[in-house]
């Protein structure tokens, strides 16, 4: 079975140390993606697309500078693109999915701590699901290196990404046979 991602229905949150003393938390959206099943629900695949250009900290020239080519490079990689390679049952609905995430056109494993709900029917009829994703990444990794050494020792940002993301999908429509 296929359950489309829901973008209306989905909060992707990062936070990065700042100053090595504090944190800076940030946004992104999703533009789309899906989950494959099994017949009992079970995660089978995952595909998602962020819109690189969507980030946002609350502080125009910050997110600018996270959209430029010291970062993200939005402008010529609009998208980061997570698929999964291998989803591991851990019970009571909590799964470990490894794969690969592209970022600045470098693509890189990553493993997510997934933990699902449902499914539910909405008032409109549709059966949804949902999920909430983990993980970290080292933004070196992605050739994301800019920074600045602070007068007493460490850095301006910190090298590790902490992510978090609450996700429904509604199940694809099957299409009619004709």
């Amino acid at each position: 079975m296929r359950w489309n991602l829901d973008p209306t229905h989905t909060s992707i949150e990062f936070a990065v140390r700042h100053m090595m003393i504090a944190t800076v938390k940030g946004t992104l959206n999703l533009k789309e993606g899906f989950v494959e099943t099994d017949e009992a629900g079970r995660p089978l695949r995952v595909e998602a697309r962020l819109d690189a250009k969507s980030i946002h900290t609350g502080v125009p020239d910050r997110d600018n500078h996270l959209r430029s080519p010291d970062f993200l490079d939005a402008e010529n990689f609009p998208e980061i693109l997570f698929k999964s390679e291998r989803i591991t049952p851990l019970g009571e609905g909590k799964y470990r999915v490894e794969g690969e995430v592209t970022i600045r056109g470098v693509t890189q494993p990553l493993s997510l701590e997934v933990e699902t709900y449902g499914p539910a029917k909405d008032p409109w009829g549709n059966e949804r699901v949902a999920a909430h994703f983990e993980g970290k990444l080292n933004r070196k990794d992605f050739g994301l290196t800019w920074n600045v050494p602070l007068e007493l020792g460490g850095v301006l940002v910190g090298e590790e990404v902490r992510f978090s993301v609450d996700t429904e999908a509604v199940k694809a429509k099957e299409a009619v046979a004709q």
